[in-house]
């Protein structure tokens, strides 16, 4: 069994200290680095090749949003899972959207956290379409009808079995599960998120999900299944 290599990336030693203590000891973790700072994550993950970034989103110098904008433009990017004190906060919002794989709060069980280290390692978003939903709805205001307006001309750029296929994503299904709604394979699946993730320029599972909310597709899939 091959490690997940994990960097852990946060101001205070002791929330350092206590992450690595409860996740170096799973036998498929390695804690490759720590970093104290956002400014010193691109040389460490040059240096240490993490699969998984565990994110602080508030930093002194760097912060987690910045540093993960600058990771995920790379085209090696290690996954980024974030952490965070707020259920709903704007700086959470941005890091998915700039290609954070999900979020955890600090808080969160010791187990929980292994778990959505593991999940984002193995390609799969650790954020539910009710944690979407609430994010979403906590940040939206007057730019509300805009968002929409360019989320829906991203979509356009679809045929209509790749939306299909994006909204089911969006309604947090997995592989199988979107197979068995749609009726096509498990593998023509995987290629249709392939290609929404190409055509629409996105890194995962997580900014699909969150361009179908702009979009207000969800919404009318819901509608449509009432």
């Amino acid at each position: 069994m091959t490690a997940i290599r994990l960097l852990l990336v946060d101001d205070d030693p002791l929330v350092r200290a206590g992450l690595s203590l409860m996740l170096g000891g799973a036998e498929d973790i390695e804690i490759v680095g720590e970093a104290a700072d956002g400014a010193e994550v691109e040389a460490l993950v040059d240096r240490t090749r993490p699969d998984v970034v565990l994110m602080d989103i508030r930093m002194p110098s760097v912060d987690g949003l910045t540093a993960t904008e600058r990771l995920r433009r790379r085209p090696d990017a290690p996954q980024v899972v974030v952490l965070t004190t707020f259920h709903a906060d704007e700086q959470v919002l941005r890091a998915l959207r700039a290609g954070a794989a999900g979020f955890v709060l600090k808080d969160t069980r010791p187990a929980e956290i292994l778990a959505a280290v593991r999940r984002v390692a193995a390609g799969e978003p650790v954020l539910s379409p009710t944690v979407t939903r609430r994010l979403m709805d906590h940040a939206a205001g007057t730019t509300a009808d805009t968002r929409r307006a360019r989320a829906r001309d991203r979509i356009a750029l679809l045929n209509d079995r790749e939306t299909e296929v994006a909204v089911a994503v969006g309604r947090g299904l997995a592989n199988a599960e979107i197979a068995g709604a749609l009726f096509m394979s498990v593998a023509t699946v995987k290629t249709h998120v392939s290609r929404v993730l190409a055509k629409l320029d996105l890194n995962n599972r997580v900014q699909i999900a969150l361009l179908t909310y702009d979009a207000g597709l969800l919404e009318e899939a819901e509608g449509d299944t009432a």
